[in-house]
């Protein structure tokens, strides 16, 4: 389907589901866009009682007073110029697409990291740069040619939720003015493809034998967890250090690594809250031989 201009464009369907989609749904609210429908993934079971949760963009877009269903096929019975796709977490047929041009704002340098994480393997790749691209959506992952590109340093110290908050804003930005002045020609991808997987929570456990900036970076994703004592203990932020030891031993609140070391600096023991790591060490007072597993 081609995308009509920007004075043709004011109906707008908008298919996303976790908190970084909320912000350029309410942009195109802001910017006097009609939004006929919101798609979002089904209600989901959380918490203790197990009761239904919307995902936050169905949660937003109530707030907003606007439809929203779980239904893709809902689509072919609102009219609308444009689909705007942000996180959505599935795969568009192409029997739609025949019927509705959608752009998508991807959170990386296409063709690197195409896929469901690709902010969380910029960072464990240890990439000095990242970006957005707002691209045209096809039947393949994340395939389409690119309107808009730009590109950011990563700071070796930031974690996942400060670069993707900045990537949003970046992405944002590059949608308003794409609907505002036109989207132009795209430009085909050019690179080797590189496939972003989901972290599983094996890839979370850190091994205290790898490099201390990988361990960093694995904590800047966030989930990362070790053992302690046989309990698990989540890693929240660490500091690197300039110094080396057995690997998974403790020198007060910094842990050696296989080359270098980390200074934990906020944990999680096994049913308990987020903690200072000092807090942590002085309650479990760790003896020479513990070690971090």
């Amino acid at each position: 389907m081609t995308i009509p201009p920007p004075a043709e464009i004011r109906r707008i369907a908008y298919l996303g589901t976790p908190d970084l989609a909320v912000a350029p749904l309410t942009a195109l609210v802001e910017a006097g866009f009609e939004i006929p429908l919101v798609v979002s993934r089904p209600d989901t079971r959380r918490g203790r009682g197990g009761g239904h949760q919307p995902s936050p963009v169905k949660a937003a877009a109530l707030a907003l007073g606007l439809p929203v269903t779980d239904d893709l096929a809902d689509l072919a019975r609102v009219e609308v110029d444009l689909g705007v796709v942000v996180a959505y977490g599935r795969i568009i047929p192409a029997s739609l697409l025949d019927q509705l041009a959608m752009v998508n704002i991807h959170f990386s340098l296409l063709p690197r990291w195409r896929g469901a994480a690709p902010v969380e393997r910029a960072i464990l790749a240890g990439d000095a740069t990242t970006g957005v691209c707002l691209m045209a959506v096809e039947e393949g992952l994340d395939t389409g040619a690119v309107y808009r590109r730009d590109e950011v340093a990563i700071d070796p110290d930031e974690s996942l939720d400060e670069l993707r908050g900045r990537l949003v804003d970046i992405g944002v930005a590059q949608l308003v003015d794409a609907m505002a002045s036109g989207l132009g020609d795209p430009e085909p991808q050019v690179g080797e493809p590189v496939h972003a997987a989901k972290i599983t929570a094996e890839e979370r456990r850190i091994d205290w034998t790898d490099d201390a900036v990988d361990i960093h970076r694995r904590v800047r994703v966030g989930g990362a967890w070790t053992t302690f004592r046989d309990k698990r203990l989540k890693v929240h932020r660490t500091a690197l250090a300039d110094a080396d030891g057995t690997p998974g031993s403790l020198d007060g609140t910094r842990a050696f690594a296989g080359s270098g070391s980390v200074d934990l600096l906020e944990v999680q023991p096994e049913g308990k809250g987020r903690q200072d790591a000092a807090a942590w060490r002085n309650g479990a007072q760790p003896t020479y031989s513990d070690r971090l597993v």
